[in-house]
Formats: structure tokens, sequence, C-alpha cells
């Protein structure tokens, strides 16, 4: 099961990151954590870029409010999510955790 962490800024999760696939795409758990399969090899941050922009467009949230926050040269990694600043942050943070759910 995904465990979630919310604080005042955004959401907080594991993700499982399975490089070199056909596609780039969320495909659900993966043990405690969401897979995101992206076609980029783990070479020079490549891999990190490119889940950043899969989850940015999963989740419906710019690139720049994805920060992976651990586990940068692994292939499970924390990341934190920033709602968008124009919108109520509780709302905000409950859409985001909807879609994650929807992910899952």
């Amino acid at each position: 099961m995904l465990k979630i962490d919310e604080d005042k800024t955004g959401l907080k999760f594991n993700i499982y990151v399975q490089p070199r696939s056909s596609r780039n795409q969320v495909v659900g758990l993966h043990g405690d954590a969401l897979k995101v399969k992206i076609k980029a090899p783990p070479v020079e941050g490549a891999a990190n870029k490119m889940c950043i922009a899969v989850l940015a467009k999963a989740l419906n949230v710019p690139k720049s409010a994805i920060e992976i926050v651990s586990g940068q040269a692994s292939k499970t990694k924390r990341v934190q999510v920033r709602g968008e600043k124009d919108r109520d942050s509780h709302e905000e943070i409950e859409r985001l955790k909807q879609i994650i759910r929807l992910l899952c």
C-alpha cells in the first residue's frame, strides 16, 4: 500500500523507477511505492528528469512542482509534489491524493 505523507507544502511518497522501458507511464504499485516506467537509461540524471516529466503529466502539475528528495541514484525514490500556488492548498492536496489513488 502506498503511504502518502502530507504537510502544508504538499505530498511526499515513494516511487519505484524502471528505466529503459518501452514506454513512459505510471503502472500502479510496486510494494509500497508507485511504479513509474521510463524510456530513459539511468545515466547522468536522464532517468530522474524523465521520471519527473512522467509524474508531472500524470498528476497534471508543472515539472517544477515535483522534486526528488532522496534516492537520486536508486530505483526507489522519495518525491515531493507541491500544489499549484494559485489554488487553495487543501483542495489542491486532496486533488493530488485522489489522482495518486487512481494511479495505484
